[in-house]
């Protein structure tokens, strides 16, 4: 019997590690140890190029899924990269060249080092274009680092040659992922007109597109979602709802697919999945929270939030995902103003601790969402009448937010705070930015807002005429739109000065509707407000029934928000209210999870 050449035991040694190995690691419970050590062994067997080069990869890819060695896995990584672009290019080299530039990349965007992953994803795009998946897939990756960059432009650049690149290939669905990304980067870079031309091409093109039901449907569900967005974004609450309605319809359908049943597509550019159907259903239970939120519906948005959140829990049992950590966050903050304005501080600050939280096991969160956590502890505190530690986390918030349409929302509290407590020269150094006049290109909403808080400054000056001229504004506004929370504040401001004025029948008019819209959309702060001035009202009116209703009302409202407010003050998450710089003070909590949260 002739003797096996040097060549043929190595490949027998190399397939008997390499079982070996993968025998460890699906062996249970997982012996990833020794898996390790057999893949490691078969560097001593002097094996090929491309073997050297893909046991680097499958090294570097146990180790991220496995140990805590992230340092070993960039190494093992890097290796796979640098011996496998130089290798010349065949179906074997290139599934080993493309995905170790990928896994490279991720492991270098999550450590915030994008300047290292981008060569390595322009250099593996420029030799991927007879790979068409994996051209596809690098592109994707290359634009969501530049959108992490907030270089908006570069990563548009990109989908737009992703786009090119798809239809060239024949991948009509592909493509449209392309530009509905393109368009939702648009969307978050404030470019109006480019957005609309992209959306309505794509739109267009769904409409012809004749794809799987699923395919069609999931890009359907993509673009609604960003129809919803541009219109919330612009504060267009009312002229959203058509939208809305047919984004619910559509992942209606969806969830009834029978996806198994789905022929596998015949075009490898087709396997591109936007997101999972159970993520899309989320994802449409959070643009419908954050409708419910903006026109007052909050019992609707809570709703909606506990259905949400419920699912992610169930999905995070099974692979937690960082984009359910995003949608996690998202719902909580929306849920979070819910509770302050239906007088639920207790809660209020539970779950902005619990956001907190979500933030730590996604560290980049806290990186795109700071702002927002400090703004809903400057509203928490506000609500609290702890008037400084408002105002420190509002500022706290303006410096992270600087341009962007939070700021001007913080600006209008942090003016409020001035107002509430007699700080006019303060009021003054932000005057400007709170301006009405001066923010045409703001979102409907927060242009309403900026002429309340006008009209709440002039109120406090005790000019009235003018003051009734700017709350006339933002009820001309507020009424297009739905925006019932800003409705309902205006007219019970405007009952006030009436009352001030001496005009009591026309306070009446403003304060009775202000209070039943209040009751609508369960803002208790407004209900109080609109109590006390009902009581009074029918005191000089003589009306002593409905003088002691407004009474009755007024001390039921007074009592359910000092209970909780007392309640709330002597929970350790209250602290949260001083912390502005470092890591979030996680010592401080030592109470569970509210229980109608999660």
């Amino acid at each position: 019997m002739a003797a096996m050449s040097g060549s043929s035991k190595n490949d027998a040694l190399y397939i008997s590690l390499l079982g070996l190995a993968e025998n460890f690691r699906v062996s249970n419970p997982p012996n990833i140890r020794l898996c390790i050590h057999c893949l490691q062994s078969i560097f001593n067997i002097n094996p090929p190029p491309l073997i050297v080069s893909r046991t680097h990869l499958q090294l570097g890819n146990i180790l991220l899924a496995h140990t805590k060695n992230k340092e070993l896995a960039t190494r093992h990584l890097e290796q796979a990269w640098t011996i496998s672009i130089g290798l010349p290019p065949s179906e074997e080299v290139d599934s080993v060249r493309f995905e170790s530039a990928s896994e490279l990349a991720t492991v270098y965007e999550k450590d915030f080092r994008f300047e290292e992953a981008k060569p390595v994803l322009q250099k593996a795009i420029e030799v991927s274009q007879q790979s068409a998946y994996w051209h596809c897939r690098l592109i994707f990756q290359l634009a969501q680092i530049y959108a992490i960059q907030r270089d908006h432009t570069s990563a548009c650049h990109y989908l737009q040659v992703g786009a090119d690149f798809a239809g060239s290939a024949h991948s009509e669905y592909t493509r449209l992922l392309f530009i509905l990304s393109k368009g939702m980067l648009l969307l978050i870079a404030k470019k109006t007109t480019e957005v609309h031309e992209t959306l309505s091409a794509a739109g267009q093109l769904i409409e012809t597109y004749n794809g799987t039901p699923l395919q069609k449907d999931s890009l359907k569900v993509f673009f609604f979602v960003l129809q919803v967005c541009h219109y919330l974004m612009a504060g267009q609450v009312k002229t959203v709802k058509p939208v809305l309605k047919n984004l619910q319809q559509i992942i209606q359908t969806i969830t009834q697919l029978h996806t198994d049943e789905e022929p596998v597509p015949a075009n490898e550019l087709d396997l591109f999945q936007w997101l999972p159907i159970e993520h899309m259903c989320i994802l449409v239970y959070l643009v419908t929270v954050m409708h419910s939120m903006q026109a007052g519906h909050m019992d609707k948005a809570q709703k909606y939030t506990d259905k949400a959140l419920m699912q992610i829990e169930k999905l995070k049992m099974l692979d937690s995902h960082p984009l359910l950590s995003a949608f996690q966050l998202m719902l909580l903050e929306h849920i979070i103003m819910c509770r302050l304005i239906m007088g639920n501080k207790t809660l209020a600050i539970q779950e902005i601790f619990q956001a907190c939280s979500v933030c730590q096991q996604q560290p980049r969160l806290f990186t795109t969402h700071g702002a927002q956590i400090h703004t809903l502890l400057g509203l928490y505190a506000m609500s609290m009448n702890c008037m400084e530690a408002a105002e420190l986390q509002f500022i706290t918030a303006i410096k992270s937010s600087q341009g962007t349409e939070l700021e001007m929302f913080v600006n209008l509290n942090l003016a409020i705070v001035y107002l509430r407590t007699n700080r006019f020269p303060e009021f003054m150094t932000i005057m400007d930015k709170v301006d009405p006049e001066k923010c045409q290109s703001c979102p409907q909403s927060l242009q309403a807002s900026a002429f309340y808080v006008r009209g709440l400054q002039t109120f406090f000056q005790a000019r009235y005429n003018e003051a009734k001229r700017y709350l006339r504004e933002t009820l001309k506004m507020a009424n297009s739109e739905d925006l019932n929370r800003l409705t309902s504040c205006s007219l019970v401001l405007l009952g006030h000065i009436f009352l001030s004025l001496g005009n009591n029948a026309e306070a009446l008019n403003m304060v009775t509707p202000a209070m039943q819209l209040a009751g609508k959309i369960s803002d208790v702060h407004v209900q109080l407000w609109a109590s006390s001035l009902l009581k009074d009202l029918y005191g000089l009116c003589g009306d002593t029934a409905n003088e002691q209703e407004g009474y009755r009302m007024h001390n039921t409202f007074t009592q359910s928000l000092l209970k909780d407010l007392l309640q709330s003050s002597q929970l350790p998450e209250h602290g949260l209210i001083h912390w502005t710089e470092g890591p979030c003070p996680f010592h401080l909590n030592t109470t569970p999870p509210a229980n109608n949260v999660m």
